[in-house]
């Protein structure tokens, strides 16, 4: 589904990713967790085709093609998604008609015919009942005047209408409280298949107690430094990060990291 081979980005000059290497197989929830300012987001920017973002070694092979060469909407119709950390609002554009669009440009890409109006609308109510979301959404324009849950679970319910084989979680836990934090990792489960895989950013551990990953993996100085399962997750929970990065500066005593700029 995805390999990443000794990834090195920058941002103004700034190196932030440092060497990453990431595989990621069909039906596989991988977790990244990582200090402020590791680069857990400039990877995500990375993967989704954030112009200000310089690649510049290494390769991000998707679905057998190099994904670096591919526009960001050649992306996202090839299946590539990214939930944002801080969604954004679209005054004036009704959610409905926003994501028909999109909807169609994906399947114009994979040589379907396009949906009209009333199928579209079927199918739309047929996964706000999956998701469980009030249909008023519909009518709403896009994420203008959402709070901060109603945002991240208009973006999951996004995910559910497209049908993306990779989606990629950028802190979606952040600024929720307990309640929209379960609300919106129900809607992530929900859209698990054998056929698609997810990629969820965090820096806390609690989104990971409903949404369990098959890896985890701890990113710092731009490059990942150690995988493990669920229980990585929990005892970095416990003792934080102090102790991993204790180890690893051990073992690399010449590498004086920096994580000022990085993002």
């Amino acid at each position: 589904m995805l390999e990443i081979k000794n990834l090195h980005a920058q941002v103004e000059g700034k190196k932030i990713l440092k060497g990453l290497d990431l595989r990621i197989q069909p039906g596989e929830v991988h977790a990244i967790m990582g200090p402020n300012g590791s680069g857990k987001s400039t990877l995500a920017q990375v993967l989704a085709g954030r112009n200000e973002y310089e690649v510049t070694e290494g390769e991000v092979l998707y679905n057998g093609h190099n994904l670096l060469d591919l526009e960001p909407e050649e992306r996202a119709r090839e299946g590539v998604f990214l939930a944002f950390q801080y969604p954004v609002e679209i005054p004036g554009v009704n959610s409905t008609y926003f994501l028909k669009a999109a909807f169609n440009e994906v399947r114009k890409h994979r040589g379907e015919p396009e949906l009209d109006a009333l199928d579209f609308l079927s199918l739309v109510k047929e996964k706000m009942k999956v998701l469980e979301l009030p249909q008023s959404l519909l009518n709403r324009p896009v994420n203008e005047g959402f709070s901060g849950g109603e945002k991240k679970r208009n973006e999951i319910f996004q995910m559910a209408v497209l049908e993306p084989k990779l989606a990629i979680l950028d802190e979606t836990d952040s600024g929720l409280d307990i309640d929209a934090l379960r609300l919106v990792a129900e809607g992530v489960n929900k859209l698990k298949r054998p056929d698609n895989s997810q990629l969820i950013i965090t820096h806390y551990q609690r989104l990971l107690d409903y949404i369990v990953p098959d890896f985890v993996h701890v990113l710092y100085d731009g490059k990942i430094i150690k995988t493990g399962g669920k229980q990585l997750a929990l005892d970095l929970e416990e003792r934080g990060y102090d102790w991993l990065l204790e180890e690893y500066r051990a073992q690399t005593p010449s590498q004086q990291p920096s994580l000022a700029g990085a993002r």
